[in-house]
């Protein structure tokens, strides 16, 4: 049974983006994404200003006059969306949890491929699959998803990402959207809860398992990959309040950190930019341009933005 608060929470969640697809994202989403192919309609009389390149020679020489072909995109897809509900998505700041704004946004592109006809699946992971929605259409569904996104209960606490991009990548037998919405932090926060620390503990930039690069590199050969980063001010800034223990909430492990001295509080900074440059390289040796997005903040702008520069890349590449 869900809590009265999850109910409020997936109805809030309902209302929100099931009037913000309507309303400010109506046709951005449908023309940021191709469809499956291109299937021929009709011939028609050639007009000034149309692609000579679509003129049918042949129908042509037959009544004497110029035509073209014209055809229309198969419009219908498959969007998946891999969500990351490990340990550290339990954390926010600034009016949120960071698995909220992820609901949120998921949420979001879901209703959006509904209205567009399109059909919607669900993975859910952390450091394993933790549960995987089938394609399909309709509203029934999508509030199924809204659901899961919020009331699912993780057995894991961890982050494999590789595992997560390969699961889909089984899970997809044709070209489809994947949105894979997560934090991007797999690394682990060394515990040390005996004495104050100095400095914070250096996270390794790279994990000890293949790095996720290559199974995002994997699935761009074969599909549509848009990563969607969440994070939240604090894991770049930490506020001068003196000493405070944290806790990594993917490994239990707890620190002090002595946030007096600008020394840790430099050293907190310079080890997030450190891991936020790995991580868009990755991104950048994949050639895939990442949505980022903050708590606190509202994500529709920047989704907006997104969708109309995929919009006028992909006009770009037609007119080529």
């Amino acid at each position: 049974m869900l809590s009265p608060e999850i109910r409020r929470k997936i109805r809030s969640i309902e209302i929100r983006t099931s009037r913000l697809v309507s309303d400010v994202l109506a046709g951005q989403y449908r023309s940021a994404f191709k469809g499956r192919g291109m299937e021929f309609e009709e011939v028609r009389p050639y007009l000034v200003g149309d692609d000579v390149r679509a003129i049918d020679w042949n129908v042509s020489a037959r009544v004497g006059v110029p035509h073209i072909k014209l055809f229309r995109e198969e419009r219908e897809l498959t969007v998946i969306l891999a969500v990351d509900l490990s340990g550290s998505l339990s954390f926010g700041t600034r009016r949120e949890l960071k698995r909220e704004l992820v609901a949120e946004v998921a949420a979001t592109l879901a209703f959006s491929a509904i209205r567009s006809n399109d059909r919607v699946g669900m993975l859910l992971f952390t450091d394993r699959t933790e549960a995987f929605i089938p394609p399909k259409k309709g509203p029934r569904h999508v509030l199924r998803i809204v659901r899961d996104l919020l009331a699912f209960e993780p057995k894991g606490r961890g982050t494999d990402i590789t595992r997560a991009l390969d699961e889909v990548a089984r899970s997809l037998s044709k070209r489809s959207v994947v949105c894979v919405v997560s934090d991007f932090l797999e690394t682990k926060l060394a515990a040390d809860a005996t004495t104050p620390a100095t400095k914070p503990a250096r996270r390794s930039a790279t994990p000890s398992r293949e790095s996720w690069e290559h199974a995002l590199a994997r699935l761009r050969r074969r599909h549509d990959v848009i990563p969607i980063v969440v994070g939240d001010v604090r894991e770049r800034e930490l506020p001068n309040v003196g000493i405070i223990e944290l806790e990594d909430l993917e490994t239990g492990a707890r620190r002090l950190f002595d946030t007096s001295s600008r020394w840790v509080r430099e050293g907190w900074s310079e080890v997030a930019e450190e891991r936020a440059e790995v991580r868009n390289r990755h991104f950048r040796r994949a050639r895939i341009e990442p949505l980022v997005l903050e708590t606190g903040e509202d994500p529709i702008p920047p989704l907006r933005a997104y969708f109309t520069r995929r919009e006028a890349m992909r006009s770009g590449r037609r007119g080529t």
